[in-house]
């Protein structure tokens, strides 16, 4: 396909695999967060407002969660059919981390996941809202065991190589490596502000087509209290996981900057935009800021940090890529950042649901939050070449013992196979969204006696939709 080795297709496929896996749990994350907000105030203050958008949110996170579920089996079992080498070299770490992401947060998650969506009118209220806090409390262990396992093929410790193979010495090293509990931060935040960016997307679109119920009102404005307080909060945690990188990964962090060498005695500048050339070993029509970049991340006038040819051609992760991905997510970052300011003025001057402006920029930033996660996780992993565990394994010696040709015509599978499912679960979800919160869907005493066969047979009890205003 298209002149592209084995190895090339076999890092597409995954690639195209865990961008469309990690979208679902990331939703999943901040949802079930959402959700036991929701309950938890509606358990307070007993307005039902927040009761009818619990209903209404849960069926969306439901149909999320499967899609998640289906696609991260699809990503995992590419471990042992692409990445066998892999497996045989890292297996007893990555099995063990994955397993018990299994034994704890998925059982946890599928234990209390049909109380929380079937049980309303089958148990009482406190223990309903115990099993959402527990459901919204699995998708958060199920982070932190994947964030430890891919963070420990970023920077791994706690293991010694014996006969080629990584054997495990110390558990407390592996989970809790260096660049661990800044990733697992940015990873649970970058969540926390793609969903309140979806969730507010949707309070816009209906305020705009003039919908103005309490319901609607409620959950733009929780949404935008949300991003307030999550997205200055993810800028000082970027901050610090740059500052990780910069000590772990040096090349990687290069890369991001399209930082080439340093001049004696002159601090790094600060490059706004860029194209970096890996031939020429150069970054073309720069716009850069003076020794801004060496202030940033050494807190010196004068401070300067190495530069990509400091690293072997070998060595060096793909500049020109890693370079806009980036800057991809801190744009957006900034722009995020401005739509919470801009709400949080708009709410103390009392016109957030009256200004057509914020509720147009709302709706536009929409899927910022997962372009920006996605641009992000694209800059960790690209960044990492050609390590697939850093600085122990490369990614070339990592890859199974297939043809191009079985590599493409497996990609081809795929692409159609998620185009129709995850086509078709994606397009629900947003007819779900355009249908917008109803106080009148709220499951009486009695909807729900039967006992549903499929978890998302919630998905039966939705009405057919109604026309717009």
């Amino acid at each position: 396909m298209f002149n592209l080795t084995a190895l090339e297709l076999a890092r597409i496929q995954f690639g195209f695999t865990i961008t469309f896996h990690i979208i679902f749990p990331a939703i999943t994350i901040g949802l079930a967060a959402y959700l036991a907000a929701l309950e938890g105030l509606w358990l307070w203050k007993r307005n039902p407002v927040y009761k009818t958008l619990y209903h209404f949110w849960s069926r969306i996170f439901a149909v999320n969660f499967g899609m998640g579920v289906v696609s991260g089996l699809v990503m995992a079992y590419q471990f042992g059919t692409n990445w066998s080498q892999y497996s045989e070299f890292a297996g007893s770490i990555t099995g063990p981390l994955l397993t018990y992401e299994v034994l704890t947060a998925f059982f946890l998650e599928a234990g209390f996941l049909g109380v929380m969506l079937f049980g309303w009118n089958k148990v009482g209220p406190r223990l309903h809202f115990f099993s959402t806090v527990m459901v919204a409390l699995g998708t958060l262990i199920s982070a932190t065991w994947i964030l430890a396992s891919n963070s420990w093929m970023q920077t791994p410790q706690g293991h010694e190589i014996i006969d080629g193979v990584v054997v495990p010495v110390d558990w407390l090293a592996i989970i809790f490596n260096p660049s661990f509990p800044y990733r697992l931060a940015h990873m649970v935040l970058a969540a926390f502000i793609a969903t309140a960016l979806m969730v507010a997307a949707s309070g816009a679109w209906h305020l705009l087509r003039g919908r103005r119920s309490p319901e609607v009102k409620t959950m733009f404005s929780m949404a935008l209290w949300s991003l307030l307080l999550s997205a200055p909060l993810q800028v000082l945690v970027g901050d610090l996981h740059g500052l990780n990188t910069l000590r772990h990964q040096p090349a990687k962090l290069a890369a991001m900057e399209g930082h080439w060498e340093n001049r004696p005695g002159e601090g790094v500048p600060l490059i706004l935009f860029g194209w970096p050339d890996m031939q020429a070993e150069m970054t073309r029509y720069k716009i850069e800021i003076p020794r801004l970049g060496g202030l940033i991340l050494t807190h010196e006038w004068d401070g300067q940090y190495p530069g990509l040819k400091s690293f072997p051609r070998a060595d060096r992760p793909n500049a020109t890529i890693v370079f806009w991905t980036f800057r991809i997510m801190v744009g957006l970052g900034m722009l995020m950042l401005l739509l919470a300011l801009l709400a949080a003025w708009k709410h103390w001057r009392g016109t957030a649901h009256r200004s057509r402006a914020l509720q147009r920029f709302a709706l536009l930033m929409g899927p910022s939050g997962l372009i920006a996660l996605l641009a992000g996780w694209y800059t960790t992993e690209i960044g990492r070449q050609p390590w697939v565990v850093y600085g122990l394994m490369r990614t070339a010696d990592a890859v199974s013992n297939h043809s191009a040709l079985t590599l493409s015509v497996t990609l081809i599978v795929l692409l159609a196979v998620y185009a129709a499912v995850f086509g078709a679960g994606i397009a629900y979800v947003f007819k779900l969204i355009a249908r917008g919160p109803d106080p009148t869907e709220n499951p009486p005493d009695d909807t729900l006696n039967h006992r549903p066969a499929r978890p998302l047979s919630v998905m039966d009890s939705v009405p057919p939709a109604r026309p717009q205003p």
